[in-house]
């Protein structure tokens, strides 16, 4: 999950529009844990599962995450021997020490024995872009995910080997990810839609020796093909030994139209390899701090971050979330729009199946063949609670409302946003066309480093458009000022930041402790610095004002201007290049980029078409810059640094600020001009 970041006017959002029924609040997960607790209302919630009550025994993020665990039903093989030890700091807190787990067993396994009357139960419910329609219950997922554990130690995978998922969006990436957290190998899953040099560079940092793909999959009716780019991609980062490749468009049939590349001594269909294990699988008894997967988040400077989660800490995290925030049924069927590579892609089966429940997958484009086909997805399935980003709202919105006519979608119970800015008007649209005004939006925040939201309304409490309603229950969340003094009771905007751990936190970064302490805990002391700006208004409800930081957010997928500058320097006619972000009434922020040629070159529209195609190629589709602009030299610093924050401002026609760092103040008209 990306950082969400609204950026309404308060006086735009200013009234509540929904308020749940006295009905809907009693039938909630969370009505039932205040009861349970003798808790009055969302306050007290809060303050009790955050804050350390004088006289209150039952209180306190040490509480709440220690109580969580049975009450949830988590099973440990061996229990912890206390909930956290933060003797060496808030950063490198270790939660459930001594404790042994596996998430595997509690989102597979469990379900799948033979006295439990979720054995047959679908668990995954999986559809095409073609229509293609397949059911897997927790009985034929347990199977696969044990085949593909024992695949992977026949090729020598153990304990904190690393495993790359290279996947399209099929339901064989469930058993992937069980199968990998089975046999204790650390998870890497990569984007589908990345271009070459972001896979490899994915690849290469994480060092893994085995990694699933596919043939390709199916996009607005057409094949797109992984295998060619996941070959480039290893030839590029090195390291993967042996290849393991799943057949979606039928290219492994004899006589098939499809010509993958092939390599006889790396790779290997998934029918030949995975197909033939046998079924049975004992998954591994873990250290609750033993790495499950490795998520990546792109940085502001350079190098994405690859982020490390626990078991204990995604498990609980993940279960917490689903049964709380969006009050996970037993009945219920959840869907959230995402690719297994961004964090919502894990954290949606995790959460859901933890408690056996239902998780709907889509393949292909929201708008194909029509743009009524989650309309239609939605019906068809009778889906509960439907995740999806505010860009493809936005975008579905302008198809008009009749595109919903006909389609049945009072199954819904709850609707879910996260990645990026809501405008107020797309908003209420999505609330009462899609959620009939009932149905409440989750609108949460948080990011792939906590796998998690720091922000997340209740689904008990009333909402304003656009809001994040507060903290997450054992999340102590606060706004501070450039000194790190709160300022959240004053609802001045500021810093949105934890004043402590919580189980799902990053560990580390797998490049080392300094880039982490230097990312999140430098800012501040003892605070971890999210890079939101946030606010409290004076009706207790949150709201988020965009990036701290120039990470760029297109279409709720991050990534760091130097990955985009980058890929353009690569273009032999390129001398230097500046990515900004930019407002995009689609996207929410859109890629603007500035180029210096070499001597000589000649700035053309054919040119200009060239440098966006190789940005997609190299880091994929959504990244391709909306503009590329021709300058003779950039602003920068005395040390040669650009200075993005005076480009971006240009563009926008906001006020530079403080320019005292600039050598070359001049070409600041030049860029007004640029071509």
């Amino acid at each position: 999950m990306a950082e969400n970041t609204t950026d309404p006017s308060l006086e735009d959002v200013d009234k509540i529009v929904h308020e749940p029924s006295e009905t809907f609040v009693d039938s909630t997960n969370v009505a039932a844990f205040m009861e349970t607790y003798g808790i009055d209302d969302y306050d007290e919630l809060i303050e009790r599962t955050t804050t350390d009550l004088e006289g209150v025994e039952e209180s306190g993020v040490d509480w709440f995450w220690d109580e969580l665990v049975d009450y949830l039903g988590i099973e440990f093989y061996e229990e912890y021997d206390t909930v956290r030890d933060d003797s060496e700091g808030p950063q490198f807190t270790d939660w459930y020490p001594g404790g042994e787990l596996n998430i595997s067993h509690n989102t597979v396994d469990r379900h799948a024995a033979l006295d439990n009357e979720r054995r047959n139960k679908v668990a995954t419910i999986w559809e095409g872009e073609n229509g293609e329609i397949r059911e897997i219950t927790y009985h034929e997922l347990h199977r696969q995910s044990n085949q593909v554990a024992n695949a992977l130690e026949e090729r020598g995978i153990e304990t904190g080997d690393t495993v790359g998922l290279y996947m399209p969006m099929v339901p064989e990436v469930v058993s992937i990810l069980y199968g990998c957290f089975k046999v204790g190998a650390i998870a890497v899953p990569i984007f589908s839609g990345f271009g070459v040099d972001a896979a490899a560079t994915r690849i290469s940092d994480s060092e893994c020796s085995v990694l699933f793909t596919g043939d390709g999959f199916y996009r607005r009716g057409s094949p797109v093909y992984l295998k060619g780019a996941a070959d480039e991609a290893i030839e590029e980062a090195g390291y993967v030994e042996e290849t393991i490749v799943f057949d979606r468009l039928g290219a492994s049939d004899a006589g098939s139209e499809h010509d993958v590349p092939w390599d006889d001594d790396r790779d290997e269909w998934w029918a030949d390899a995975v197909e033939t294990q046998d079924d049975d699988y004992e998954s591994k008894s873990l250290d609750s701090s033993q790495e499950s997967m490795l998520l990546y988040s792109s940085g502001t400077t350079g190098k994405p971050k690859g982020i490390v989660h626990t078991h204990a800490g995604v498990q609980m995290q993940c279960a917490k979330e689903l049964h709380f925030g969006f009050d996970l049924k037993p009945s219920d069927r959840f869907f959230w729009v995402s690719d297994i590579g961004w964090m919502m892609g894990p954290w949606t089966l995790i959460g859901t199946h933890s408690f056996g429940g239902t998780v709907f997958m889509y393949e292909g484009a929201p708008d194909h063949p029509e743009p009524d086909r989650f309309w239609e997805i939605i019906d068809r399935h009778k889906l509960t609670q439907f995740g999806i980003s505010p860009t493809a709202i936005r975008a579905l919105r302008k198809h008009g409302d009749d595109w919903l006519d006909g389609h049945d979608l009072s199954s819904l119970r709850l609707l879910g946003s996260t990645g990026e800015p809501w405008d107020p008007e797309s908003w209420q649209w999505f609330y009462e066309n899609v959620g009939n005004g009932e149905a409440p939006i989750i609108n949460i925040s948080g990011g792939t480093e906590i796998c998690g939201c720091f922000l997340m309304p209740m689904p008990t409490e009333p909402l304003k458009p656009c809001t994040l309603g507060g903290p997450g229950l054992g999340m102590d969340i606060d706004i501070v000022d450039a000194s790190g003094e709160s300022v959240r009771k004053d609802h001045e905007r500021g810093y949105l930041v934890a004043r402590d751990s919580c189980p799902s936190m990053t560990k580390s970064l797998w490049s080392g402790d300094e880039r982490y302490l230097d990312e999140y805990w430098s800012r501040f002391e003892d605070l971890w610095n999210h890079g939101d700006w946030a606010q409290k208004d004076e009706d207790g409800f949150w709201f988020l004002h965009g990036r701290a930081d120039d990470a760029l957010n297109v279409a709720g997928r991050k990534v760091g201007p130097a990955e985009v500058e980058g890929a353009l320097i690569d273009h032999e006619s390129v001398n230097q290049a500046a990515a900004i972000g930019a407002p995009d009434d689609t996207t929410g922020t859109a890629v603007v980029t500035y180029v210096v040629l070499e001597d000589g070159v000649e700035e053309t529209d054919d040119l200009r078409s060239e440098l966006r195609a190789q940005v997609g190629e190299e880091l994929g589709k959504p990244f391709r810059p909306r503009e590329v602009l021709f300058v003779d030299e950039f602003p920068k610093t005395q040390s040669g640094k650009i200075i993005r924050r005076a480009i971006e401002a240009t563009y926008t026609g906001e006020d530079l600020g403080d320019m005292s760092s600039i050598e070359n103040p001049d070409v600041l008209e030049d860029l007004e001009d640029a071509r």
